[in-house]
């Protein structure tokens, strides 16, 4: 049954894609327009998720999230979340690479619903078009969602928090709102199959962007999300190995 639910998944996916698109290319030229085509595109694929893999998940921390535009910091461990964080939070656009502007159908929706696309390989530049655009997409009254690891990391790994999101934060006077999330456990990285479960995504309060430096900022959106992730993780059935 897990063959056939993800099978059903992916031809939805493959067959809704090209249209979607097309819908875009028109709606790009109202403001936001091409942002609500993706949210509908990403919202059946999370029904689908939903109801055809069994793939469902569950927020604590709701309540958290504040009324005004913010920086959502989140911890990235599969596809789930660009999906799913279209459901749960307001209208917002993703930092992500440049690369993935040139995936057909996908990458070139992602551009034209204003995704902040930076150069990895080039630091300086990097920082850069994140400032720039990044301030361009406040000013469209969209959140900003970024990772800060920087990429998708199986479940109990940790990497280096970047400081863009935190500079943003303070240029832009946006709070940073930390999320801790087990998505990994069941969408692994680069898999074709997702497997039935519940997701846990916590939601914590907003941290304020003049609160310190970029690294203090970074640091307590740091401490809050490494805290929560060995109280969500430990379950099938990609779960990391439990400390002895």
């Amino acid at each position: 049954m897990l063959y056939i639910r993800n099978l059903i998944y992916w031809l939805v996916l493959v067959l809704i894609t090209p249209p979607m698109f097309i819908l875009i290319l028109p709606s790009a030229l109202i403001p936001k327009g091409a942002n609500y085509v993706g949210r509908a595109w990403a919202l059946v694929l999370v029904w689908l998720l939903k109801n055809i893999v069994g793939l469902t998940y569950r927020v604590e921390g709701r309540e958290n999230i504040p009324a005004r535009p913010s920086i959502i910091c989140s911890k990235h461990q599969s596809g789930w979340e660009t999906l799913a964080f279209q459901e749960i939070f307001p209208l917002h656009v993703f930092v992500a690479k440049r690369e993935l502007f040139k995936i057909p159908f996908f990458g070139w929706g992602l551009k034209l619903a204003n995704t902040i696309g930076i150069d990895r390989s080039n630091r300086t530049q990097a920082n850069r078009q994140l400032m720039e655009q990044g301030l361009a997409r406040k000013k469209e009254g969209f959140w900003i969602t970024i990772f800060p690891e920087g990429t998708r990391l199986p479940p109990g790994s940790r990497g280096k928090y970047k400081l863009g999101g935190a500079r943003m934060a303070q240029m832009f006077e946006m709070d940073l709102l930390p999320v801790a999330l087990n998505s990994g456990e069941f969408w692994p990285k680069n898999s074709f199959w997702k497997y039935p479960g519940e997701i846990t995504v916590v939601i914590g309060k907003p941290v304020a962007y003049n609160s310190g430096t970029p690294e203090e900022v970074m640091a307590q959106c740091e401490s809050w999300i490494e805290a929560q992730q060995p109280r969500i993780g430990g379950r099938e059935p990609f779960a990391a190995p439990k400390a002895v």
